[in-house]
């Protein structure tokens, strides 16, 4: 235990202060979404707020990754970093002027969205190049967890420091965060150099170093087809997203506190599942562990969803489905961070990023779209149907039935990649 904490130390310290200053960070991003629901009623400009900032990661990551890979890590966090907290601090400066609006929230959202952009895939390098590899399961797991904390604390934090001493206190709270982080990273963090991949070659342009990730996907096919299969399994997880407030508010024993409740389990199940992977031994078959838990987390979950009645089986559900995902991004991130060399990991990181999280969005719209065009009318049509008794009737029922379809959609997924997947050897 003592040798595995000299060699976390480092990893530890910067693993726990990032994960500080992203509570603060997250604390104001939904006490803005407050905020601005409060000022304007309409829950599209609200949802702005997430375009803005998911926007320029999906756009700009390829780029930003081989900005990454060429910049010093260390200087290109702290960087990033002091310019997001920037941003906040422009948010409490226009609050105490009563000059806050909308279009400055958008503005700065996309601009801190941006430095995320380049921040996270030199973030991802540096946690390596601090790390010894026959750590890399276990860091992998402490960052699930501090994720799944940060994902069970901020919504409450946010809203009783916002109900109590407005949303000043919680920018306040936010820039003490980052300077806790910031001040770790300048003083107590040393971060090694990638070694250079030819010292003899010449510098390569912005979009050749982009396009050099690219090509080490298309040459490296399991780590491109694991991709892939991530992306399948966001558009139905998305889509899950925006079929669940329609499956439990409108319901007799639904509502918003349900829903609250319901959601603060799939917090709570990836807690339980970092707590797990931390104590698991290293699986033989990571690939084949990463298609089994997707199976079960999409299949199990929205099956149940499909043909629960209760707020009991769908929190139950909400456990079953997300317990395992800490399981899999584990696997997944070992998977990455031994067959991807460090000094390509940025390009590699960024050029993931876009490929595997550019089906969110379409997610998110189809799912709502077919919620409200497809199912809930094609329920609402025959009430005392076949339909109806398998998935229920009145309000709510149409997203059971998106449920039971998403739950086909994730599992043949899963079946369709997994057999691709066969072919490729991995080897540690």
């Amino acid at each position: 235990m003592k040798k595995a904490y000299r060699e976390l130390k480092t990893f530890l310290v910067l693993w726990s202060t990032q994960s500080l200053s992203q509570l603060g960070s997250e604390m104001t991003y939904f006490a803005l979404t407050l905020w601005l629901y409060e000022k304007t009623g309409s829950a599209l400009r609200t949802a702005l707020l997430s375009i803005c900032s998911c926007g320029p990661y999906v756009l700009m990551s390829v780029f930003a990754g081989a900005l990454s890979d060429r910049w010093d890590k260390k200087r290109t966090m702290l960087g990033c970093d002091a310019f997001a907290a920037c941003c906040s601090a422009a948010v409490l400066v226009l609050l105490r002027l009563d000059a806050l609006r909308p279009a400055h929230l958008y503005v700065l959202n996309a601009v801190s969205g941006l430095m995320n952009t380049v921040q996270q895939p030199a973030g991802d390098v540096a946690m390596t190049l601090i790390t010894p590899k026959a750590q890399y399961q276990r860091t992998s797991a402490l960052r699930s967890l501090s994720g799944s904390l940060v994902t069970i604390l901020h919504p409450p934090l946010a809203t009783a420091l916002f109900a109590l001493a407005g949303m000043e206190c919680v920018i306040v709270v936010d820039l003490a965060t980052f300077a806790a982080a910031f001040l770790a990273l300048a003083l107590f963090v040393r971060i090694p150099a990638a070694a250079p991949e030819r010292t003899d070659a010449p510098e390569s342009s912005l979009w050749t170093s982009a396009k050099e990730g690219l090509s080490y996907l298309r040459e490296n096919g399991l780590i491109l087809t694991l991709i892939l299969f991530l992306a399948g399994v966001n558009f139905v997880a998305s889509a899950f997203d925006a079929a669940l407030p329609a499956y439990v508010l409108p319901r007799e024993n639904g509502g918003e506190a349900v829903l609250g409740i319901v959601t603060s389990c799939a917090g709570l199940a990836t807690l339980a599942g970092s707590l797990l992977v931390t104590v698991m031994p290293p699986p033989r078959d990571r690939v084949r562990v990463i298609c089994r838990t997707m199976l079960l987390s999409l299949g199990t979950e929205n099956f149940i969803l499909a043909f629960a009645r209760t707020p009991g089986w769908w929190c139950l559900a909400q456990l079953a489905g997300w317990i395992v995902v800490p399981v899999m991004n584990a696997n997944l991130d070992v998977i990455l961070r031994s067959a991807i060399p460090p000094q390509m990991q940025g390009r590699v990181y960024s050029c993931r990023n876009t490929l595997q999280f550019f089906t969110i969005p379409l997610g998110l719209f189809s799912g709502g779209f077919l919620v409200d065009r497809v199912c809930e009318p094609l329920m609402a049509a025959d009430p005392r149907g076949v339909l109806a008794r398998l998935f229920g009737q009145g309000p709510g029922s149409g997203a059971a039935l998106m449920m039971f379809l998403l739950g086909a959609a994730g599992v043949a997924v899963c079946v369709g990649f997994g057999r691709v997947l066969r072919k490729y050897e991995y080897k540690e």
